[in-house]
């Protein structure tokens, strides 16, 4: 193999879970707060995660109040709980066969480490090494370098010796932080803005997951 470690973001690189989790519980939130705003269309709710990040949509464009923040939350941990997405085909024999081979695989996502546990038993029947999820510290989370730093630490291996796997700009700027090499989950595309960026920008960029596959055992 190319790497000891497999470092993957989960949302939209490993699962597909924008379509089915994410985006209609914010347009849920979105209809109980702000029913006069007229309802983003899935690209463009796709868009502003991108730029400038979900964080930035709620609070500086929707204005939400902290006790707004807190009912998205309510809503979005709601489907969360109820819905278990699916990996994206061949992602799963990648990391099985990833991990037969004596490699680490490790999580970086804004998702909750709980339900990417829960995702990876359910799908897999397995666990990741490591995850660093959104419950942690906002400094700890991508695109600060501290998730690579903590599992270069803790699995002790170099930079040389992973890759970061993920679908959009903070796992790109958290491998660039930290000199790592970083492939792009082009499969989840459906923006050509986005597309094009992280085409620039990556290292590697895969269209397809066998693609991926081919690359990480080659």
């Amino acid at each position: 193999m190319k790497y000891r470690c497999l470092v993957l973001d989960h949302d939209d690189t490993a699962v597909n879970s924008t379509p089915a989790i994410h985006y209609p519980s914010f347009i849920e939130a979105m209809k109980e707060m702000r029913p006069l705003v007229k309802s983003y269309t899935l690209e463009e709710f796709v868009k502003y995660c991108f730029d400038p990040g979900f964080n930035s949509l709620c609070m500086d464009i929707l204005k939400y109040s902290e006790v707004e923040i807190k009912r998205q939350q309510e809503i979005w941990h709601r489907y969360t709980k109820e819905c278990i997405p699916k990996f994206y085909d061949g992602l799963s024999d990648i990391i099985n066969e990833f991990k037969s081979q004596g490699g680490y695989v490790c999580v970086v996502s804004h998702s909750e480490s709980r339900n990417i546990f829960r995702d990876y038993n359910t799908n897999l029947g397995m666990e990741p090494d490591l995850v660093f999820g959104w419950e942690y510290e906002e400094y700890q989370r991508k695109p600060n370098p501290y998730p690579l730093e903590e599992i270069m630490r803790k699995l002790d291996i170099d930079k040389e010796e992973l890759i970061v796997v993920d679908d959009l700009k903070p796992g790109l700027d958290m491998a660039r932080s930290c000199e790592v090499d970083f492939a792009c989950a082009g499969w989840s595309h459906i923006v050509p803005d986005i597309k094009r960026y992280m085409m620039e920008k990556s290292d590697y960029y895969f269209s397809e997951v066998r693609e991926l596959h081919n690359f990480i055992f080659s």
